[in-house]
């Protein structure tokens, strides 16, 4: 791995005046002011672009479009870099700019068009040196202009692998990314979904967990384990807890084994450091870090980075830029680091960026085309929550495309259930349904542990499941042992298996529970099952359910009615409850909660504002109402979106917003995450609910981390970095 080309050496073209691009279609005269709206016009409609005003008003106005784009030369868009809000080059789009000079050369005289033509008739090889030259505006604009069919083909011939422990992507392969989360990271869990991972031969592109805690301390315990993990069983694989990349970077200076790290992406730079806390100069530094430090050494690639269309429009911060490029603008940042993995996950938002079926599938292809021509070894994650309308059988039909397309790797979630995240991904007998269905194997080092073990076998040359397939007995010392941890597994329906498949019995039972969380979604939040607790009320901007799910930003901003009759208080605790996607998570724990809550701050000698109930609100409504009410801390419970089974559509979270009131706090926590403009910090405590963290329970937590707020004028990884440090 070589050293970073310095930012400051990435030249970008002075931005330009908006263009007009005019075209007559089939006797009809059409307009585009401004190469954004050229973008946002010539894509297939989906929820967020609709939502953001840059989707075309019809079929025959973004054909239009297209025709404008293709008939644009890769010169035109080069000489005009995307600008920000105010009208600024940000750092995410000069990341892109760092092109392979020659290669751009060859194409900046061709149409779109041409360019599209070309990529269709050239050699793999080609292919790859081409995609080297074009920025990511210019492989978002490409991938407007193609049909599901050309997006497979270039997308299969651009495929590339990547290097850690293991060999990933290489040609006749699909790997898998096995994610053994759990909502309290309960070890055993952990250990249960591991052993069943690897038994279906998951996992030999990582074995990678999103942590619930974000913290040093439960970082590195995880990632311990998780080596332990690893070195017990002999898999050749590589480890990553999926932590926020400055919990990574404090995991690695203690010595926790850091192999592969990790970090979320962002196609603006207001999303990514406002939103993200992550700056460029952040990931030059834990590139570095790895570099010099990293346990498999510089020689591997050491990067993984997830992305998804839709965070910058979720956040408003998507500087009137279509999602499609948004994304591929991630992708051009993530080439800089070279990166051994980078995933997307577009689905996971919900209805207001992709909808239905088709706006997920054919935006999961768009991905996976021009993250593979920018350059990087593309896995993905197509997937869905319960409050938009995709399925199971729409993701299977991204899968089956994107397996086509020769993606690198999928995820391994037990039973397609992420059961931390509350989202629905693929599993494991997915990987190995679409390994039989295109004749593909394993990484080979892994496939060579897998056949030894009886995981897999070979007849008449072929590479067929084994004896030991899909039973995690293989890696547990008994019965007992195997019996001990399957208790420990939420959602486990069971673990027989039909082939590939799970057995009929196991999909009944994962369809059905899908069924009665997808109703919790639809519940009205009901204040008489609220324990009696007396909550003053206030209205968020989204006045029905519609309004709610399929914008996000109303649901963040107060009634201007309710907002005006507001005064400040200056408490030092405001607690808010919320349905926001599942009143019945509200139901649920609010009684038992807020109660111990109130009387535990009460004894602190915190100072409590009366409770707040808002009906159809988000995360980001604590601000107005901390604003109003001057409360130095708001404590938002809100439903989370429902889970895969009917007791984990009851999870809610408490996001604890610190309300930055003074100068000097101010320039700590700018200084700290690299946004001059931030306002408030936030630490997040989730999961709570009977299967998860108990609501009694939460709120000791909620409590302790209510007083480090209060205690330390910090929040979220700002609090995190400085209780490490005292501890330390």
């Amino acid at each position: 791995m070589g050293p970073l080309t310095p930012f400051s050496d990435i030249d970008v073209p002075a931005p330009q005046p908006d263009a007009t691009y005019r075209v007559r279609l089939l006797h009809r005269d059409f307009a585009f002011t401004g190469l954004k709206a050229l973008l946002g016009a010539a894509d297939h409609p989906k929820a967020g672009d609709r939502l953001a005003g840059l989707a075309a008003r019809d079929e025959v106005e973004r054909e239009a479009a297209r025709t404008a784009l293709s008939s644009l030369t890769v010169q035109h868009l080069f000489d005009r870099p995307l600008t920000d809000a105010d009208g600024r080059v940000d750092d995410v789009m000069r990341a892109n700019y760092q092109i392979d000079a020659a290669a751009f050369a060859d194409i900046a005289p061709l149409t779109l068009g041409a360019l599209k033509d070309l990529l269709l008739k050239a050699r793999p090889a080609e292919v790859r040196r081409i995609g080297l030259g074009l920025t990511g505006v210019m492989a978002a604009a490409l991938a407007k202009i193609m049909d599901v069919h050309e997006l497979v083909l270039v997308a299969k011939k651009a495929k590339r692998s990547a290097t850690a422990r293991t060999l990933v992507g290489a040609t006749g392969t699909l790997s898998s990314r096995l994610q053994p989360n759990h909502p309290t990271d309960d070890l055993s869990c952990v250990t249960a979904l591991v052993y069943t991972g690897l038994s279906m031969g998951a996992g030999d592109a990582l074995i990678g967990l999103n942590p619930a805690v974000d913290t040093l301390e439960n970082v590195s315990a995880i990632l311990a384990h998780l080596d332990r993990l690893r070195r017990q069983t002999g898999a050749p694989t590589q480890i990553c807890v999926l932590a926020h990349i400055k919990t990574q970077l404090a995991a690695l200076a203690a010595g926790a084994p850091v192999e592969i790290m990790f970090q979320s992406l962002a196609g603006t730079e207001r999303t990514l450091t406002q939103e993200f806390d992550v700056t460029i100069a952040l990931l030059d530094e834990a590139y570095a870090a790895m570099a010099a430090g990293g346990p498999l050494g510089p020689d591997c690639q050491f990067m993984y980075f997830e992305t998804g269309q839709g965070s910058e429009l979720t956040y408003a911060k998507h500087d009137g830029i279509d999602m499609a490029t948004c994304e591929a603008l991630c992708y051009g940042l993530a080439r800089r680091y070279d990166p051994f993995m980078v995933n997307n996950v577009t689905g996971f938002i919900g209805p207001e960026t992709h909808r239905d079926n088709f706006e997920m599938i054919v935006s999961n292809l768009q991905d996976h085309f021009m993250g593979k021509l920018l350059g990087l070894p593309m896995g993905m994650a197509p997937c869905y929550t319960l409050h938009s309308e995709i399925t199971m059988e729409g993701q299977q039909v991204a899968t089956g495309l994107l397996a086509a397309a020769g993606a690198n790797f999928f995820m391994e979630v037990y039973l397609s259930t992420d059961r931390m995240l509350a989202y629905f991904d693929t599993s494991g007998h997915d990987d190995q349904t679409l390994r039989e269905i295109h004749g593909l194997k394993p990484a080979p080092d892994f496939l060579a542990w897998a056949l030894a073990r009886g995981i897999f076998t070979e007849e008449d040359g072929e590479v067929v499941r084994g004896p030991n397939w899909g039973d995690p007995r293989l890696f547990c010392a008994n019965e007992i042992e195997f019996e001990r941890l399957a208790r420990t597994v939420p959602g486990a329906h069971g673990f027989e298996n039909a082939g590939p498949r799970p057995a009929d019995t196991v999909s009944r039972a994962v369809k059905a529970n899908l069924a009665i969380a997808r109703e919790a979604i639809h519940a009205d939040l009901d204040p008489a099952r609220l324990g009696g607790i007396a909550f003053r009320r206030i209205a968020s901007r989204a006045h029905d359910r519609a309004a709610h799910l399929s914008h996000p930003d109303i649901g963040a901003d107060l009634d201007a009615a309710d907002l005006a009759h507001l005064r400040p208080e200056h408490r030092d605790v405001q607690i808010v409850v919320s349905d926001g996607l599942s009143a019945e998570a509200i139901h649920a724990n609010v009684p038992d909660l807020v109660p111990v809550l109130l009387e535990g701050l009460e004894r602190s000698g915190a100072r409590l504002g009366v409770p707040v109930l808002v009906p159809f609100g988000r995360v980001k409504v604590a601000e107005p109402i901390g604003d109003a009410l001057g409360a130095r801390v708001v404590v938002t419970l809100i439903g989370e979106r429902p889970g895969g089974d009917a007791r984990a559509s009851r999870s809610m979270s408490a996001y604890l917003a610190f309300r930055i009131a003074d100068e000097e706090t101010r320039a700590r926590a700018a200084a700290f995450s690299g946004n001059p403009a931030i306002r408030y910090e936030y630490s997040v405590i989730s999961n709570i609910y009977d299967g998860g963290l108990p609501p009694v329970e939460a709120a000791g937590v909620i409590i302790e981390k209510v007083l480090q707020i209060l205690a330390h004028k910090a929040a979220g990884n700002r609090l995190e970095s400085l209780l490490a440090t005292r501890a330390a």
